[in-house]
């Protein structure tokens, strides 16, 4: 029952009762699979799956054709990614056998403060915080992507811009998926910039396969292939930027010039957990891919996997179980380790995972609080924020030994409904928690508070063997769920010894919101009535992920594009 009353007061609640909505369940085609030799990229759109691929053949390594990509996905993909937005990325160099985490997660203006989302004492609806300039951080990606480059780039820089620039100058045609988000997102087209480029004149979203050209995003990475990232951080595109959001008519913000010159990318520290005789690489915080995903295996690294199938009742339970765990500590500890103590490495360390996992009952869902790991953080006040699934991943093997995992992100779908020089902008603040402080005073780690980032659940995941060579390049998309798929493809992959492709198709299983999300046509009735006989209340419904992955074994590279979305897997 507890589920039940959870799952129903959200769908009630005016948070998720009107747009934007998340990005839609638009079908379902056949697994997708790949095999190469010697390089191999696996994108969300077969454009910039073949422009990494081309990269790839030219010589370039995996950060060059990572590139290249993002800038073609910003074009064919807007909804989930783009140049206005933020990315992580795990990038493995094989010459020194070093992986490498670059943060480009936007951050928050200057000139915001704790009490940002409040108003008459009370805090903003999601509603009305996340469309307009209101939601718009700091943009991550060009930086990052650029600082990347630098250090594990080939090719030059100005090359890779090529292919997206011929592309919006050409045009591409609109694609079944795109075409059906805009069809069942009408309130879209409320923005003038964005109706013009994506509607006809009758208002109706542009058919699908109609070429769509978009000269105003040729102009912009031109200026930013000749001229660097300092490029989109200062002059021109910058104070479009600046002007969109803060003389937004409807829902003005506070990015000024000075954030967009201020912008810098981070190179962290990987986040590394153990799951059975594998390394499983994360990104730290601000990210709480690496934390949550590692909490989720490492607990269920304490049960006999091997005796166990996928889909079955027992060990859907205790995936939702470790899951919620997890998740308990994710909404308790995590932040911008900038800003607030995070206590990563005691979250998945061993003794403390084993000792989660002795609180799974096997026989009967439980309800989960946080943990006391060692390291132990001064802000863990539990508080949450809507974090809706519209993102994009990739991942890249090349042929030097070098990988990729990456996922992008721009918020919600179309981001703040704000397009500016030919790209949409994101409304990633909404990521943060909306109250600074809980009924008793205490802070909240992932409150918003001038320069920093936003908690994120983005988890790009590179898996080494115990020798340290790469075992699996994988992410999602989904929002806060992007991390219960990324943990199931794992586990179903190396703990049940699923191929890659299959572990990608099988049903999802999600854990948000404390009531069971199974992805319908994949788990029996017995299976449901074990699971509502155990107390989950159990709900079925799409879980659009969009996981993409590379697995390395003998002396191969299999690919896997998620059949949920329209990615595909390109190598030789």
């Amino acid at each position: 029952m507890r589920h039940f009353l959870f799952a129903f007061a959200l769908i009630l609640s005016p948070v998720f009762a009107d747009e934007p909505q998340p990005e839609i369940d638009t079908g379902r085609s056949a697994v997708k699979s790949s095999t190469a030799s010697f390089y191999m990229a696996v994108t969300a759109n077969p454009h910039a799956s073949r422009t990494a691929e081309q990269i790839l053949a030219r010589g370039g390594t995996a950060v060059d054709a990572a590139i290249a990509a993002q800038m073609v996905l910003g074009l064919v993909e807007p909804q989930s990614s783009g140049i206005g937005g933020g990315a992580f990325m795990l990038s493995y160099d094989a010459t020194q056998e070093k992986l490498r985490y670059y943060d480009g997660r936007e951050t928050a203006p200057a000139q915001v403060d704790e009490n940002y989302f409040i108003r008459d004492n009370k805090p903003r609806s999601f509603v009305e915080a996340v469309i307009g300039g209101y939601s718009v951080g700091v943009p991550g990606v060009i930086r990052m992507l650029e600082m990347a480059h630098q250090r594990d780039g080939k090719l030059p820089w100005e090359q890779l811009f090529q292919p997206a620039i011929h592309l919006a100058e050409s045009g591409f045609e609109i694609s079944p998926r795109l075409h059906q988000l805009l069809l069942r997102m009408p309130k879209v087209a409320a923005r003038p910039t964005i109706a013009s480029y994506f509607f006809n004149s009758n208002g109706e979203p542009l058919a699908i396969g109609h070429r769509l050209k978009n000269p105003a995003y040729a102009e912009t990475l031109n200026a930013i292939a000749k001229g660097g990232a300092d490029a989109f951080y200062h002059g021109d595109i910058a104070k479009a930027i600046v002007k969109a959001v803060r003389y937004d008519n409807a829902n003005p913000g506070q990015l000024s010039l000075e954030d967009m010159a201020g912008y810098r990318a981070k190179e962290r520290d990987p986040l590394c957990s153990a799951f059975l005789e594998y390394r499983v690489c994360g990104a730290d915080a601000p990210s709480s891919g690496g934390t949550t995903v590692g909490g989720i295996l490492g607990m269920l690294q304490q049960f006999p996997l091997d005796r166990f199938e996928p889909g079955s009742d027992l060990l859907t339970h205790l995936f939702v179980e470790a899951s919620e765990l997890a998740f308990a500590d994710r909404n308790t500890y995590s932040g911008d380790a900038d800003f607030v103590r995070v206590p990563s490495k005691s979250l998945i360390s061993k003794d403390y995972l084993a000792e989660r996992a002795q609180l799974i009952d096997p026989d009967v869902a439980t309800e989960a609080t946080p943990g006391r790991p060692t390291e132990f953080a001064a802000e863990r006040v539990m508080a949450q924020s809507p974090e809706l699934p519209n993102t994009s991943h990739l991942v890249i093997v090349d042929r030097y030994g070098n990988g990729i995992s990456m996922t992008s992100s721009i918020e919600t779908g179309f981001g703040s409904r704000l397009m500016v020089k030919g790209f949409l902008l994101n409304n990633q603040l909404t990521d943060f928690s909306f109250t600074p402080k809980n009924d008793n005073g205490e802070r909240v780690a992932n409150r918003i508070q001038a320069g920093k980032r936003p908690r994120s659940s983005m988890s790009p995941t590179i898996v080494f063997n115990k020798d340290g060579s790469m075992r699996l390049l994988v992410g999602s998309p989904g929002g806060s769920r992007i991390i219960d798929y990324t943990a199931r493809t794992i586990l179903y992959h190396l703990g049940l010894n699923m191929p890659i492709a299959e572990a990608i198709s099988a049903g999802n299983i999600g854990a948000i919101g404390r009531s069971v999300e199974l992805e319908p046509g994949f788990f029996s009735r017995d299976t449901i009535e074990k699971l509502e006989g155990r107390g989950h209340q159990v709900v079925e419904r799409g879980l659009n992920s969009g996981i993409h992955a590379i697995a390395l074994q003998h002396n191969k590279l299999y690919g896997g594009a998620d059949p949920r979305r329209e990615g595909s897997a390109q190598g030789r």
